[in-house]
């Protein structure tokens, strides 16, 4: 049973019903929730199903796959696809983003031949600089090709903000997204139903009258899962902050020095290590490694222990303060990094509450 990822699924709930209720309350009416931190659980799927969750968003088709039999109203392909699998996103995916005209043209044909009709949103690049069309480059001769396909809808256009560049959402940085709304609809003579305005990042917005009216969507997942936006990342108000957590058993606990013994050299991570000489201490070695995930997205909640480092298999804490034993069970807060990594871990166990 250890190591383990404990999955509060009553507060997982509950976090995702008070973020759709808060995103209504701000001219959002629509909410699509960001699964694929759960790397494919189809147990935690089925609950957010069976609580009434309508649309999800996923970044792996295998995922997707996996949640096939589960009837949302929606299952959105939310990295953009690779040329090589359109078959499978039309396949297992209703809607997704885009950005590349080939692989556009791609998912028509691949969409005709299953004889279905695809979504889409366009993708545009405000600045952050990762997927989309550059907001100042020419995208009109784009949507009008794309508007000769007769298998795929374009359903509106979006945007990402703050994941690789850190940009963070503002007016202005929504005006340009508005702006492009507005030159496709006029010079392309559509109704763009969806603008997708980012993920969690834009719920710092909420309540502050800064979102435009436009905007009617967003793609949510750590707001719903950890309870916090992640401009600033700041907790909200009102939201479970614990729905995960982690545990991990001691299984060597010995009193060693500090610092190695003898000359130091690269680890098996292929690093010099910094470590830092304290003397004689308590040291507990816990069933969890680098494999696993990064070590310092593991918070001990027992705030006597501290995390000295570890290897791809061990994690090693100081324990000095403590009163523990062989066999007894550390718990951890995690993070989103943590969470991702662990769920993608066949080698950690899960447990439902």
């Amino acid at each position: 049973m250890y190591p383990r990822i404990i999955i509060n699924q009553k507060k997982l709930v509950e976090n995702a019903n008070t973020i759709l209720d808060m995103a209504r309350n701000n001219n959002i009416p629509y909410v699509t929730t960001v699964v694929k931190a759960f790397a494919g659980d189809v147990t935690i799927l089925s609950t957010l199903k069976e609580a009434g969750i309508k649309c999800i968003g996923d970044s792996r088709l295998q995922n997707l796959k996996l949640f096939k039999h589960l009837d949302f109203r929606h299952k959105m392909l939310l990295r953009i696809p690779m040329i090589s699998e359109v078959d499978d996103v039309i396949r297992y995916s209703d809607i997704s983003l885009n950005s590349e005209l080939s692989v556009i043209k791609a998912l028509n044909k691949a969409a005709k031949e299953q004889n279905k009709k695809h979504d889409i949103l366009i993708m545009f690049d405000l600045g952050d600089l990762r997927e989309g069309i550059y907001y100042k480059s020419d995208y009109i001769s784009i949507i009008n090709e794309i508007l000769k396909l007769d298998n795929i809808l374009i359903r509106g256009i979006g945007t990402n903000l703050t994941c690789y560049g850190g940009l963070v959402p503002s007016k202005e940085i929504f005006e340009r997204l508005i702006t492009i709304k507005l030159n496709i609809e006029n010079s392309c003579g559509i109704k763009l139903e969806i603008i997708s305005g980012g993920n969690s990042s834009s719920v710092t917005l909420f309540d502050k009258n800064i979102i435009p009216k436009e905007i009617n969507h967003l793609r949510l997942g750590e707001s719903i899962l950890f309870g916090k936006e992640t401009s600033y990342s700041t907790l909200i108000e009102g939201l479970h902050h614990d729905v995960f957590s982690f545990e991990a058993e001691i299984i060597e606990l010995k009193d060693k020095p500090s610092y190695p013994d003898g000359e130091i050299s690269i680890n098996s991570f292929g690093l010099k290590p910094d470590i830092e000489d304290k003397g004689n201490m308590k040291r507990a070695i816990l069933a969890i490694g680098k494999q696993d995930t990064i070590l310092s997205n593991l918070k001990p909640l027992d705030e006597s222990i501290s995390i000295i480092g570890g290897s791809s298999d061990h994690l090693i804490l100081d324990v000095t303060k403590g009163n523990y034993k062989i066999g007894d069970v550390i718990a951890f807060k995690i993070n989103y990094p943590a969470l991702v990594h662990l769920m993608n871990s066949n080698y950690i166990a899960k447990l439902y509450k």
